[in-house]
């Protein structure tokens, strides 16, 4: 043994552990950010060098690594100080971030490595090289370092991966469970691995997969990868077009006066040493995307590549296409989580082992691509909640973000038209300078808003049969009179129209008129949400599922009233307000969840096939549509009155982007947000879009309460089974440990609960909130270190850390 090295483990344990690297590998370097195969147990880890380390104290014994898994580091020092630093933000090792953000491929030990052995390759297994005698080790040492010996995943060929290719309803008979039950999981999660399918049933699917590769249902396809120009191969074979970018977001037309003076302001900051942040404030069609393009070609120019990220994987799409027109000669990579894992893991290492500038284009996770030392990294729509990753590694890609600029000497640019209140007030501060664009490029001009009362709307029979195969009942429509007339008006002109409801499915709330209770999701003790077009009750917090129609389970009755809309019942509704034959189209969770249909959906709006666009948040922002001069809001209150501080905040934002989608050609465009308290002074703000005066209000009352921007808050989760008494017991002394060291703390430091979280039941597990509001992020840290030794190791209580939630429920 010649030295040691301290190995991240990417899997439980998650720990860093030190490993001596054996005599045979003594002449070969070993420098941090190589990926190595370890022993741990009785089993062999995948693990990253991060450091080499001192010998061991006399007389600890060290185990040999077994070998490496690549001949040069995948990752860079700068990477993983990044890594580093999350790792410290998170209070977790970093193989836990590893573990969290390579891809699957990266993480797997089941490797092959082959080397020449006379006329043939001989094969090697991690387990022959770590029994293998010392010769033997020696001899493959040499050929590794020749580079005639190589390492690959140990399957057979290309992954193979179902995807469906047809919306709901499918032609499949009720009794056919094991069918039903196949579809609504491919539905749910797209196109999915084969062994993830198997892996998932337990039990022979061949027929069933046959079966409905028969009926034209479902279809196995090779996952293999992305095709030579950076696109996945088998997440859409044949995905219809986005529609274009506005003409002056990616065309060579002059920059109008706003974007020269940002450009002026922005261009010398890029690569600047020690980083530079700066906040792009321009309103809907101000020419955000010219911007980042322009700033993308000079840092191409000079050497360094490029991190352009937006919200959804649509307006990645949106933006890849954009950079593809604009920078025909860069070399661009498309990285987001619907990606096949093969073509997430090609795109990783393109990155990793990119010798000349890239751009890389995606979604919250693309941040985590291995480009080196990028000069410029966007985050598009800066405010959206989908930049912060709550579930298993929480993080925030503007903290990240603005560490590999500041690490990097790249520049970090923050776009929206509806700034994060804690980025404006930060701008505000003069922390984060602000670049503004106060009018729209082009001809096009800001659309009129008119503010609709509710109370105008109409009773609406439904066309269709009841949910209980009765008589359909009597219900609210969902559009005002004022807002149905204006839509027959604009389709009668040839025009098109966005109808934004924020509620997927056909009804929230799904009424047992025999019994007079709700249908309820028995594990979250919530209302399930009724799809009509798939005839299922779907609770959307834990994704139990229920056929419908069918009894109630508490009285076996069969009459329901549904109650509420949803972007269905919308779409359906609008059948009886525009001429016959109007092609209505839908773009929600729902219907744009098989792969590509996305991209199929808003491509036939683009071309006027569909003249009706009515759909969720996914509608509201980054989107072009030039022959759209009107958007209707159709419950805007919906939202506003969430537990959460930011419901206001959100509403806001949600309402001016969607508002901005009308009147970007050459027609004048109107908005009219539906509301049942059109008094409200809220609304004045919004039909205004005066961000200005919103920012003021809602800064004011977080200061009187002592919300963020002023004070660092976290939420500190607590679950455990509904059934499990030892829950309450870790309750009551996770609260007791929390109150007493806040007090020890001082300083301004507060805890709030334990409380029942909003959704206090989901999945069976009963869910407690402790608020801790604080000056710094340090003494949130310390409060949870103590907290978090309460809950004894093994327990089915489960505890974890939320810095700066977005999400309150």
């Amino acid at each position: 043994m010649v030295g040691f090295v301290s190995v991240a483990l990417f899997c439980a344990p998650f720990a860093t552990l030190t490993y001596a690297v054996p005599g045979h590998l003594a002449g070969h370097a070993l420098p941090p950010g190589l990926r190595v195969l370890v022993p741990l147990g009785r089993s062999i880890r995948v693990g990253m060098i991060l450091a080499d380390e001192p010998a061991p104290p006399q007389g600890v014994e060290i185990k040999p690594l077994v070998w490496p898994l690549e001949r040069a580091p995948l990752l860079d020092a700068a990477y993983l100080d990044m890594i580093d630093n999350l790792a410290a933000r998170q209070m977790c090792h970093p193989g836990r971030v590893l573990g969290q953000i390579l891809p699957t491929g990266l993480r797997q030990s089941k490797v092959v490595f082959t080397a020449p052995e006379k006329a043939r390759l001989r094969r090697q297994t991690p387990r022959a090289l770590l029994e293998a005698t010392p010769q033997e080790a020696t001899e493959l040492a040499a050929q590794w370092a020749a580079g005639v010996m190589q390492v690959s995943g140990a399957g057979r060929g290309p992954e193979r991966a179902l995807r469906l290719l047809v919306d709901p309803p499918w032609p499949v008979r009720p009794g056919a469970t094991a069918r039903i039950a196949l579809l609504d999981y491919l539905y749910e999660r797209g196109q999915t691995p084969l062994s993830v399918v198997t892996g998932y049933f337990g039990r022979d699917m061949g027929p069933v997969i046959r079966a409905l590769g028969q009926l034209g249902l479902v279809e196995m396809g090779a996952c293999d990868g992305t095709s030579p120009d950076g696109e996945d191969s088998c997440l859409a074979p044949a995905a219809a077009p986005c529609p274009p970018e506005a003409p002056e977001e990616v065309s060579d037309a002059p920059l109008t006066d706003e974007q020269c003076a940002a450009m002026a302001h922005l261009s010398p900051l890029l690569c600047a040493p020690g980083g530079a942040v700066r906040l792009v404030h321009g309103v809907t069609g101000s020419g955000k995307t010219r911007l980042y393009l322009e700033l993308a070609r000079q840092c191409l120019d000079m050497g360094r590549s490029v991190v352009l990220l937006a919200p959804e994987v649509a307006l990645a799409g949106h933006l890849y296409r954009a950079v593809r027109e604009a920078l025909p000669d860069a070399t661009v990579i498309l990285s987001h989580g619907s990606l096949s894992p093969a073509a997430r893991e090609a795109a990783f290492r393109r990155a990793a082992a990119a010798r000349e500038p890239v751009v890389v284009v995606g979604a919250r996770s693309a941040l985590f691509l291995p480009v080196a030392a990028p000069g410029l990294i966007v985050l598009d729509e800066e405010h959206d909640a989908s930049f912060k990753q709550e579930e298993r590694l929480g993080y925030q890609a503007k903290e990240v973000a603005f560490f590999r600029a500041r690490r990097e000497g790249g520049l970090l640019v923050l776009g929206s038209a509806t700034p994060d209140v804690k980025t404006y007030h930060a701008a505000a501060r003069g922390a984060v300078p602000c670049v503004v664009l106060s009018r729209r490029a082009g001809t096009s001009q800001p659309p009129e808003i008119e503010i609709v009362d509710m109370g105008q709307t109409v009773k609406a029979p439904s066309r269709q049969a009841g949910p209980g195969g009765g008589k359909p009942p009597e219900r609210t429509a969902v559009l005002a009179q004022a807002s149905a007339a204006a839509l027959a008006e604009t389709v009668a002109r040839g025009e098109q129209a966005i109808i934004l409801l924020n509620r997927r499915g056909y009804a929230p709330v799904l009424y047992c008129l025999d019994c007079e209770t709700v249908l309820s999701c028995p594990d979250c003790d919530l209302a399930y949400t009724f799809h009509k077009t798939r005839q299922r009750l779907v609770c959307h917090y834990c994704g139990r599922t229920q056929d419908f129609p069918a009894p109630c389970a508490k009285c076996g009755g069969t009459h329901f009233l549904p109650l509420g809309a949803g972007s269905e019942s919308l779409a359906e509704e609008l059948s009886g307000v525009l001429p016959p034959g109007t092609a209505v189209a839908r773009l929600d969770r729902d219907s744009a969840a098989r792969p590509g249909r996305t991209e199929e959906i808003l491509a036939e709006f683009a071309s006027g096939a569909s003249r009706v666009l009515v759909g969720t948040q996914m509608l509201s922002k980054g989107h072009h549509f030039p022959r759209v001069t009107l958007v209707i809001a159709a419950d805007a209150d919906m939202g506003r009155n969430l537990p959460d501080y930011r419901a206001a905040e959100r509403t806001f934002q949600l309402l001016v982007q969607v508002a901005g989608r009308a009147g970007r050609g050459d027609i004048p465009g109107k908005v009219l947000i539906q509301t049942r308290n059109p008094g409200d002074p809220f609304w004045e703000l919004v039909r205004g879009a005066d961000y200005q005066g919103f920012f003021s209000q809602e800064l004011a009352r977080r200061e009187k309460w002592g919300y963020p921007p002023f004070s660092k808050l976290a939420l500190v989760r607590i679950s455990f089974p509904k059934d499990d008494p030892a829950g309450f017991t870790a309750l009551s002394d996770v609260g007791r440990v929390l109150r007493e060291a806040a007090t020890a703390a001082g300083g301004g430091v507060r805890v709030l609960g334990p409380a029942p979280a909003s959704l206090p039941l989901i999945g069976g597990r009963k869910r407690y909130h402790c608020m801790i509001k604080s000056p710094d992020w340090p003494a949130i840290r310390v409060l949870f270190a103590k907290v978090r030794a309460v809950v004894p190791r093994g327990s089915e209580v489960r505890i974890s850390l939320d810095l700066d939630p977005v999400d309150m429920l």
